[in-house]
């Protein structure tokens, strides 16, 4: 199969550090090529993949300091992949909503995951315009503020299978792995932390956006229990979360997905999550760890983190968490949409334009 993998500009494929939702293009990407698939990945020119790349800009616009426009480079990126509509069998967006007018215009067969929040006023017109869409979602709860839009499937991330491993060992400390931001509450964790007396150790990154937050939150890091460690990289999150007593995650949003839950799992290290967004879906109470509802309940979750098997967060992850799992579950909705797209010419071949032709448009 022919596939176009278009992702944000904002990070490289794979991110040099954090970017969940890049990370997880760069799985399903390689999946895709592994699996035997002709798969163009559109991104950032730094990126490293196995697929053909095409380069949409030199490097990460995060990055980038001379980049003031982030947008500009994106319609670029746009131009680029409709300009090339008939070379694929599908087109699998990571951008959200900037396609749709395009993707309308084209007729192709396309799929957009929303990797985002949607509980934002904004989205609904929008959404009831292009109603038509065919949509992922990466967890159930993230469908709600907009049930109505056009769901093909909900289609949990993945991670390789060897990218982190399992650790026997319970760990000596809490972890608190992302960002820093008001609804990631790293306030919480250190609550909790010190409820029960045991360090707390936070890897994570300050946006520019949550620089005022971070400010309002810095003294708190200055507890004995607590080691600030900033933003780190892929190759260390094994040693971080492996050798952890257990993940916290006190957020306070209604989290599309999740990633650092699952890979806290596939390092066998269970996960105390408040109960928001996709972490009941995620979570397996009493078995992967522990979803409450304040810092009481998960201050008794960590009491009872020792009654679980570490072995059995790591056999959930392999069961239901891997890039082979998510890439199989993109097959299979690739081929449904190319089935519908054939059926659909068959019936009306009239019924899409000929871009073809924009190239030899003349204004004048």
């Amino acid at each position: 199969m022919r596939i176009a993998q278009v992702a944000p500009l904002f990070e490289s494929i794979p991110p040099q550090l954090y970017g969940g939702s890049e990370r997880v293009v760069h799985y399903l990407t390689e999946e895709l090529v592994r699996q035997g698939h002709e798969v163009t990945l559109f991104a950032s020119g730094d990126s490293i993949t196995s697929a053909r790349l095409i380069a949409c800009c030199p490097r990460a616009l995060r990055l980038d300091a001379d980049c003031t426009d982030p947008l500009a480079h994106h319609f670029v990126m746009l131009s680029k992949v409709f300009k090339s509509f008939d070379r694929f069998d599908v087109f699998h967006f990571h951008l959200h909503y900037w396609h749709f007018p395009l993707s309308r215009l084209a007729g192709i067969t396309n799929v957009t995951t929303l990797h985002g929040r949607l509980d934002i006023p904004d989205l609904a017109p929008l959404s009831r315009e292009y109603a038509e869409m065919p949509l992922v979602s990466i967890s159930n709860s993230q469908r709600r503020p907009l049930p109505w839009l056009n769901w093909q499937a909900t289609v949990y991330h993945g991670l390789p299978p060897d990218l982190l491993s399992f650790r026997e060992g319970a760990g000596g400390y809490l972890a608190f792995l992302g960002r820093i931001s008001p609804e990631k509450r790293v306030d919480r964790a250190i609550e909790v932390a010190k409820r029960v007396g045991m360090q707390l150790k936070i890897a994570a990154k300050v946006d520019k956006v949550d620089q005022e937050y971070f400010e309002g939150i810095r003294p708190l890091l200055k507890h004995p229990l607590v080691e600030f460690l900033g933003e780190i990289r892929q190759s260390e999150k094994e040693d971080f979360l492996g050798d952890a007593y257990a993940l916290l995650f006190p957020i306070d949003w209604e989290e599309p997905f999740g990633l650092v839950m699952i890979e806290a799992m596939a390092c066998g290290t269970p996960v105390i999550a408040y109960n928001r967004g996709s972490v009941p879906e995620l979570v397996q109470d009493g078995i992967t760890g522990f979803v409450v509802n304040d810092e009481e309940g998960a201050a008794r979750a960590v009491e009872k983190v020792s009654t679980l098997d570490r072995r059995k967060c790591r056999q959930s992850f392999e069961e239901r968490f891997t890039a082979t799992r998510m890439a199989r579950d993109y097959i299979s909705l690739y081929k449904r949409l190319l089935e519908r797209r054939q059926r659909s010419l068959l019936s009306k071949p009239d019924e899409f334009p000929d871009l073809a032709a924009l190239d030899s448009f003349d204004p004048q």
